[in-house]
């Protein structure tokens, strides 16, 4: 009951997007689309997961257009200060909204350190929220991002994204339908990255 009341919370926010995307000829909240593609993807992974994993991967981007990435700097470090202000917005909104549902402050701060990626590597539910945010912008977001970058830097995101995941998530990677050229820029990332 907590849960369901949760994630209809979250939905309700994240419809409030601005920023919409067309999928079957409907318009549809980008965060709201998002969240939905995150859970089924962990879902598929772990369709055991734990309620506070199930959370944390739902409301990950909660209401993230709130935060625009021009409101920081325009280089590497304004994008981490805008990366690490955008964590603890979407943790404390998510912390703010169970408790409101009824979960303990022990849940909600469970969820806090997987939003925020403490123990990344070291945590296996922060790695699998990981291993799913990776898989989700491989499967989804990859594409369009081709469109607007060159070779060099989707290699280098790409390079990134393979570096952020486990064994078990770029095994999942290496099983997602691919274009020619993304096989190809994922071929030659990954092979940089086993070489460095």
């Amino acid at each position: 009951m907590r849960y369901q009341k949760l994630i209809s919370e979250i939905d309700r926010l994240n419809s409030q997007d601005p920023n919409k995307v067309q999928i079957n000829g409907t318009k549809i909240g980008k965060e709201l689309l998002y969240s939905h593609r995150m859970l089924a993807r962990l879902l598929s992974m772990a369709p055991d997961a734990p309620e506070t994993l199930k959370i944390a991967v739902y409301g990950q981007h909660i209401t993230r257009w709130k935060i625009p990435r021009k409101s920081f700097p325009e280089n590497r470090s304004g994008y981490l200060q805008w990366r690490k202000a955008l964590a603890n917005y979407h943790a404390q909104n998510l912390s703010t909204l169970m408790l409101d549902a009824g979960y303990s402050e022990r849940e909600a701060e469970q969820v806090c350190r997987l939003v925020t990626k403490k123990d990344l590597a070291r945590d296996f539910h922060t790695q699998t929220l990981e291993d799913v945010a990776c898989l989700v912008f491989l499967e989804y977001y990859l594409a369009p991002m081709q469109e607007k970058h060159s070779q060099e830097k989707l290699i280098q995101v790409l390079r990134k994204t393979w570096r952020k995941m486990s064994d078990r998530g770029q095994k999942l990677a290496l099983e997602l339908t691919y274009s020619e050229e993304q096989r190809s820029l994922i071929h030659r990332a990954t092979n940089q990255a086993c070489m460095d």
